[in-house]
């Protein structure tokens, strides 16, 4: 082995050890923020202005959606790890396709609160629903990252760099994607009850 070889080798060893403690530390800065949104909003609770209402029933749909999505990827990764690519790739797939239909339904639901009188500024705003669409939207945010990330990993395991024993890629693809539904599910048990 040259030397030229030995580096590229050292660096891969090197990239490999330092991606998942890279991932942690940006889900714990997402952490922090989020943390720092929905105590905002219980201090704001008490506002006179504070008006309470039920979340919109889009939610309720996106919520199922993006669980789904979680656990068709736990399969297609465990699929991956069996060597089973094609059917991997499929359940992959049909995780992107769950993923659209929650950020969809997350619009579904902003129109119904829109519908129902509520906006996120204007004078028909209140703080309640500007918070609940602000944080909302932060989280639409990181969740059409988390679909590029999907697209990625898409596009890599159809270039078949993934394999039973080559999973690093798609590993960190999946620790974000269930870190994002995770993050959803807490907001949104976050304002079913803290209203």
């Amino acid at each position: 082995m040259n030397n030229r070889e030995q580096v590229d080798k050292e660096l891969t060893v090197a990239r490999r050890k330092s991606a998942k403690p890279m991932l942690w530390v940006s889900m714990i800065s997402m952490v922090m923020f989020f943390a720092g949104l929905t105590s905002a909003y219980v201090i704001s609770m008490k506002r006179d202005d504070w008006v309470t209402f039920d979340l919109p029933q889009a939610f309720y749909i996106s919520t199922a959606l993006i669980v789904l999505s979680s656990i068709t990827l736990f399969i297609s990764q465990k699929l991956l790890k069996k060597d089973n690519v094609p059917t991997s790739r499929i359940f992959l797939i049909i995780t992107l396709i769950l993923g659209i239909g929650f950020i969809w339904y997350q619009y579904v639901g902003f129109d119904q609160l829109k519908s129902s009188g509520l906006y996120f500024t204007g004078p028909g705003s209140t703080v309640s629903t500007s918070f609940i669409i602000g944080i909302t939207l932060m989280h639409v945010l990181h969740l059409i990252a988390g679909v590029i990330v999907l697209l990625v990993v898409i596009y890599n395991h159809f270039k078949n760099k993934y394999n039973a024993t080559e999973t690093l890629g798609f590993e960190l693809g999946a620790i974000f994607w269930h870190f994002v539904d995770v993050l959803w599910i807490y907001l949104f048990f976050f304002f079913y009850f803290i209203r």
